[in-house]
């Protein structure tokens, strides 16, 4: 462990029930990165096991390439519980050591061969036509298999090198007028890329034609300049080295691959800053706190199901009214940028009526009249929202269900009961009124409203709620606090089938203390 990493890769993942996949899902970047697939299996098997051994806080993965080997470390501030458990492959060494404050738990696995190796073979090969086309191929597949943007440099390096140069320099600008930055260097050699880095840092890449392939000298090194150019954008430089001089099919092939990476990146770029933007909407939708409520235990989850460039059409509310409180959970039909509109118009509304004054069943009358108005860009919405009011003996709830899930209330003996009646789901029908149940919680009670994620959860052709199957679920609950019964319900949901959901799930949770 003493050695110094040639290239490294680090992530930093929050624990729970998505550590072990996002450590898996990771360390598969990493290794279609350094393009060692040999170890691919092994390397996730490995992360997923140190994972699944953290303590309850975040940890960092970090991968190192040792040239002949690649080492897996996972890094936490405290130690598990448990002991230590070994790879359950076989790997070259494993330990646990401690670098300051933290517990590193780490593993090496021995690569199958060397890039001198993979260099001899590529010039041996005599039919160079097929192989070509393969390569190409294969750096495409590489290209398209990540839309993270800080690998793509990575993965562009590690498919040139050591196929068409000796090392390769990636250069990226982070605007149409921004200097070049050196993001990602590797070498045939790895005990050079630090020497090399210095150097690069003497030469004026800047001054590198940025629209058409050009040389740069460097010391020992003839530098082909190939441009990363993507829908008329300039993104950056591809550098790549070799002692001798470019053979015109190198060439060739390298402005192909970089057409190809440019591509790749420039779609990487998009997509993070369209997450990024769809993230910041999603949160944007959601409750900006969460309100003290007098007699009230609360519990609340939420998750959209869709891509990180989706937005999903579930939402929650809790807030505070003139005398009252207020509650919501609903549900617009589709997601994205469409369903967004609806979602916000109904949160907005919610709140502005309440706060004026109107009851719960005249702020559906006016939300319903509001989403008419909208038109062709109008979504079909269900919703469930109520009034709480605390009293000496519990909760008192006035709530209106349209078109909504049923919502169930939980006994402290364990009894179940529907407390809402259906009405007209919202964005339908012009000439609607709606009306509102009054329910009493008692201290002990329960309230439980979820949207379709939970109760359409579907196995073979079986669906979660078929045979009152929520409220089951709920029975289950007793004595439970509201965040216990919320999570009692996701984890219900998310194990009912064995593949992820498709719809967007949001569960609330009121507890009458």
């Amino acid at each position: 462990m003493t050695a110094s990493p040639h290239a490294l890769l680090a992530a930093t993942f929050a624990p729970g029930e998505s550590a072990v996949p996002a450590a898996r899902r990771f360390t598969l970047e990493v290794m279609t990165a350094w393009a060692v697939a040999a170890v691919l299996p092994d390397a996730e098997q490995i992360a997923g096991e140190l994972a699944a051994q953290v303590a309850d806080e975040p940890f960092e993965v970090i991968w190192k390439h040792f040239g002949d080997a690649v080492q897996v470390e996972l890094r936490q501030r405290t130690a598990p519980q448990a002991d230590p458990k070994g790879p359950s492959v076989e790997v070259e060494e494993w330990g646990i050591t401690f670098a300051g404050d933290s517990r590193v738990h780490w593993a090496r696995l021995t690569l199958p061969g060397s890039s001198e190796r993979v260099a001899a073979e590529w010039s041996e090969d005599t039919s160079r036509g097929p192989h070509w086309l393969g390569f190409l191929a294969d750096a495409s597949d590489l290209l398209a298999g990540t839309l993270d943007p800080d690998m793509v440099p990575a993965i562009i390096a590690q498919i040139v090198v050591p196929r068409l140069s000796s090392w390769c320099g990636v250069y990226t600008t982070d605007g149409a007028v921004g200097p070049l930055r050196l993001a990602y260097l590797w070498h045939a050699d790895e005990a050079r890329i630090d020497g090399l880095r210095e150097e690069l840092a003497g030469i004026g890449i800047d001054d590198a034609d940025t629209r058409a392939t050009s040389i740069v000298h460097l010391d020992g090194s003839q530098v082909l300049a190939v441009p990363l150019t993507a829908r008329g954008r300039q993104l950056g430089m591809m550098c790549l080295g070799r002692t001798d001089r470019f053979p015109d099919e190198v060439v060739q092939f390298a402005d192909d691959i970089a057409r190809r990476a440019a591509l790749a990146m420039d779609n990487a770029r998009l997509y993070a800053q369209q997450a990024a933007a769809n993230r910041a909407l999603q949160r944007s939708l959601l409750p900006p706190n969460e309100p003290e409520v007098p007699g009230l235990d609360y519990g609340v989850v939420y998750e959209p199901a869709g891509e990180a460039n989706e937005v999903g059409g579930d939402f929650y509310d809790l807030f505070a009214a003139e005398d009252s409180w207020r509650f919501a959970i609903g549900d617009v039909c589709g997601t994205g940028p469409e369903a967004a509109a609806v979602t916000g118009l109904a949160r907005h509304t919610l709140r502005l009526l309440a706060r004026e004054g109107y009851g719960v069943a005249a702020v559906l009358g006016r939300l319903n009249q509001a989403i008419l108005e909208e038109g062709e860009r109008a979504r079909f919405l269900t919703l469930l929202h109520g009034d709480i009011t605390p009293m000496p003996s519990g909760l008192e709830v006035r709530l209106v269900s349209a078109g909504h899930p049923e919502a169930l209330r939980l006994k402290p003996s364990g009894v179940v009961e529907v407390v809402t009646t259906p009405q007209s789901l919202l964005g339908v029908f012009s000439e609607v009124q709606f009306e509102a149940d009054t329910i009493h919680l008692d201290h002990g009670d329960v309230l439980l409203a979820v949207t379709d994620g939970v109760t359409e959860r579907r196995s073979g052709g079986r669906l979660l709620d078929d045979g009152g199957g929520l409220a089951k679920l709920l029975a289950e609950c007793v004595g439970l606090s509201a965040r216990a019964v919320a999570e009692r319900i996701r984890r219900a949901a998310e194990d009912y089938a064995p593949e992820p959901s498709a719809d967007d799930l949001a569960i609330l949770v009121l507890r009458a203390r």
